[in-house]
């Protein structure tokens, strides 16, 4: 859970349904709901903002880590579809076509999400966060499953996986390979193959 103390007139934008409490002084404001519209012409995404003074607890849809990650005012940051948890003033967002191949087998849609700006972004992950920091043409592959958020150029490849990246997500070997310099978060969960796994938990229905 992110814990949050905001000084008077203070704001913070967040995920929309992540505010878990807050001090009856603070003021919320925003669209509570995404827009199917803008997601696939490249618009902003929809947000709540949190005035202070007062407390705010914020929390993701899913288990894992809250990370904070510090913005410069010269980079800019990709994140994963489902990453973003909350930012200060000073950061915006937006999405940006990524292409029709890294669409279909990236796993992150046709728009990725960039963020840049002066300030704080949180972001968020099924399991834990682990980073990487690449040095200038130093080479990471990932599987796309498990991908966070990313300053390092990439791109998606099929490889002879011969077992490794086994399973329904990676079927045909797709993996992101990045190039250095820049910074990747990976989460150590794959959301498509924990729910296949916890489909394979449940006890199967016999017929009567």
């Amino acid at each position: 859970m992110l814990y949050l103390r905001l000084q008077p007139g203070y704001e913070v934008k967040a995920k929309p349904g992540s505010m878990v409490a807050m001090d009856a002084t603070v003021k919320i404001r925003g669209k509570l709901k995404f827009s199917v519209k803008k997601m696939f012409t490249g618009g902003e995404m929809s947000e709540s903002t949190f005035t202070g003074p007062g407390e705010v607890l914020l929390a993701p849809e899913t288990w894992g880590d809250i990370v904070p990650v510090q913005l410069d005012g010269q980079t800019q940051w990709n994140i994963g579809k489902d990453a973003f948890l909350a930012c200060t003033a000073g950061v915006a967002r937006s999405t940006k076509s990524q292409g029709l191949g890294k669409a279909l087998f990236s796993g992150e849609g046709l728009f990725v999400y960039q963020v840049q700006g002066t300030g704080v972004m949180w972001v968020t992950s099924l399991g834990a966060i682990f980073s990487r920091t690449l040095q200038p043409n130093e080479q990471w592959i990932v599987d796309n499953g498990h991908l966070v958020a990313w300053t390092a150029k990439y791109k998606v490849e099929r490889v002879d996986a011969g077992g490794l990246f086994s399973g329904a997500h990676t079927d045909e070997g797709l993996v992101c390979r990045f190039t250095g310099p820049g910074v990747v978060y990976i989460q150590t969960r794959n959301p498509e193959t924990l729910g296949e796994w916890i489909r394979d938990q449940m006890p199967s229905q016999s017929s009567s």
